[in-house]
């Protein structure tokens, strides 16, 4: 996949900005988000749960490493590694398992398990440009 950079995008434009990474990717289903705390990557993850038809309130699953949603039927799962102490405490929830279900899994702090992380995994750095922008780099 060519780099894709959506450039100084307001929270406003994050639902077309998901709209359009789902669509690009249509036939992935291993995201991977980068960023600074306070980047955005919760906020990108919850667009693009709800076009996937997740109802319910989507939140970083922080403490407990992995939240499980409903999408449209189809369970999608969302991991925050940030806590992590080391790769062998993703193992221990099963992250190799999610990762090879075939569901979608957007990982918050996937440099966290670099030995871990699918090479096929969608790679989306979000950058701060100011506090109501960002830049969104998608590889």
């Amino acid at each position: 996949m060519e780099n894709t950079t959506f450039s100084a995008i307001p929270e406003a434009r994050l639902m077309r900005v998901a709209e359009e990474i789902l669509a690009t990717c249509e036939n992935d289903r291993i995201f991977a988000f980068y960023g600074d705390l306070g980047a955005g990557k919760t906020a990108l993850i919850k667009r693009m749960c709800s076009l996937l038809g997740v109802e319910e309130a989507v939140s970083s699953p922080t403490f407990n490493l992995v939240n499980v949603y409903d999408g449209a039927g189809e369970d999608i799962y969302h991991f925050d590694f940030y806590r992590i102490k080391d790769e062998k405490e993703a193992l221990g929830i099963g992250a190799e398992e999610y990762f090879d279900s075939g569901a979608y899994c957007f990982i918050e702090w996937p440099e966290r398990i670099p030995e871990l992380l699918p090479e096929d995994a969608v790679r989306i750095q979000i950058e701060i440009v100011d506090s109501s922008c960002r830049d969104i780099i998608l590889s």
